[in-house]
């Protein structure tokens, strides 16, 4: 190869099998800038680098999350055995920290209570991408017959936040083995507290975000109706607003024989969940999906005694601003008009937890790119439909552009995983595929053009 130049025209890489004199070159020079054939042919040799380049990456992530798998599984094993509550995830947190340490990422402990923060600084200079995972555990009695069982009565990890961690861990040990290579830096978040009032907003209030500032952010979560081996995406709304309800209908307590000299708030609390129903079902439109559920009715202690109130609380799913505004109206107005019909009042508040978590596009087709390097398109679904639990990592995505996606750990389609549960289990190897993706993603985000 040759490089040929003139002062009139750009430069060209050129093949020539005999040393020939540069002037011979000029003609057809132009005639292949006019057709637009030297373009192609730099632009061809470009994609075919990046391509090399793409599978050199991915091989070398594959290797490497081999290779730290065993110590990921015995992180995981170690979170499992000692699990903790929100804002409680001492000894999580002093494990993670120590892990990082020992890899000479700089650390960050303290974070919103009891968050870690780690900073893996690339070679080359440019953006930065945030990768999340949540710590805590679940107020659950675990029964399942696993070697590292719960050794913490009551708690237990049945929603897969100890496989977020180390497999975020294992990501890490990826990365920093890779460190020299990538053009920009990736923060390490270890959230406390996503299934209680969230950690996630108090660790951007205490400036996560910042310093690097954060460019975008990636995170995963094992999913028990997905299949092993496969990695589900949707572009926009992704998971719902988990918001709580507290109503308290108040009448005039009596004798159960007597119901006319009093007023009756069981009886009123049945017709609110009742027409309550109708909000959804009738005065929504069946487009903006929404879920109100109650799931706590407490009124009266005895047979023959109606009660002076009655308490009823219960959640409210939307995946819209605007939905999400208007269904506490509209139940307001439901249990106003309940209460003054049947002589009673009321008292009626909204606890607003997480925003509705909602996907980048360009981010999520991003990360479809990556996945399908580390899957197969074969083994990667896209999702029509959100999903109505709710998810804190909502709050990273109202920050940046962002993506939020599922790997699956269900060994068959007749037998999903149901979290929450107390014999919640998957198989170690899941985490393979989450530490491939989560190192995938951030090496293919920073490399962009």
């Amino acid at each position: 190869m040759r490089r040929l130049q003139d002062d009139n025209f750009c430069s060209l890489n050129f093949f020539a099998i005999k040393p020939v004199k540069k002037e011979k070159y000029f003609i057809i020079y132009c005639l292949l800038k006019y057709y637009g054939v030297i373009g192609k042919m730099d632009k061809a040799h470009t994609d075919l680098k990046k391509e090399r380049g793409d599978v050199m990456s991915t091989e070398k992530i594959k290797e490497l999350a081999e290779k730290y798998y065993p110590e990921v599984v015995e992180l995981r094993h170690y979170f499992h055995m000692y699990p903790e509550l929100a804002f409680e995830e001492v000894k999580t947190a002093a494990k993670v920290a120590e892990t990082l340490e020992r890899l000479g990422i700089e650390v960050q402990t303290g974070v919103a209570k009891t968050g870690v923060v780690g900073l893996i600084r690339g070679g080359k200079p440019g953006k930065t991408v945030l990768l999340r995972a949540d710590m805590d555990a679940l107020k659950v009695q675990e029964t399942a017959d696993v070697p590292y069982k719960s050794k913490v009565p009551g708690v237990m990890h049945s929603c897969g936040h100890d496989g977020h961690t180390a497999g975020l861990l294992g990501a890490a040990m990826v990365l920093n083995d890779m460190k020299e290579e990538l053009p920009g830096n990736v923060k390490l978040v270890f959230q406390p507290a996503e299934e209680e009032d969230g950690g996630a907003l108090p660790m951007i209030e205490e400036g996560v975000m910042e310093n690097p500032k954060v460019d975008a952010a990636f995170g995963c979560h094992l999913w028990g109706n997905l299949l092993e081996g496969k990695l589900q995406f949707k572009k926009g709304s992704l998971m719902a607003s988990p918001d709580a309800f507290d109503i308290t209908i108040i009448g005039k307590g009596g004798h159960a024989a007597m119901p006319h000299l009093s007023i009756d708030p069981v009886v009123m609390a049945a017709q609110v969940i009742d027409q309550t129903q109708a909000v959804v079902s009738r005065r929504k439109s069946p487009l903006a999906p929404a879920v109100v559920s109650f799931t706590m009715v407490h009124g009266g202690d005895a047979y023959n005694v109606i009660p002076n109130e009655v308490k009823l609380a219960g959640t409210i799913r939307t995946i819209d601003h605007q939905t999400r505004k208007w269904i506490p109206e509209a139940m307001e107005a439901v249990v106003k008009g309940v209460t003054e019909a049947g002589g009673g009042s009321y008292e009626f508040s909204v606890k607003k937890r997480f925003p509705p978590l909602i996907n980048d596009d360009e981010m999520t087709d991003v990360a479809i790119d990556s996945a399908e390097k580390i899957v197969g398109r074969d083994n990667i679904t896209v999702s029509k439909e959100p999903n109505m639990g709710g998810e804190d990592f909502a709050y990273f995505a109202q920050e940046v552009p962002s993506c939020y996606f599922f790997v699956g750990i269900a060994k068959s389609e007749d037998e999903p995983v149901s979290h929450h549960h107390p014999e919640f289990q998957w198989n170690d190897r899941n985490m393979i595929l989450s530490m491939e993706a989560l190192a995938q993603v951030a090496v293919d985000y920073l490399n962009r053009d």
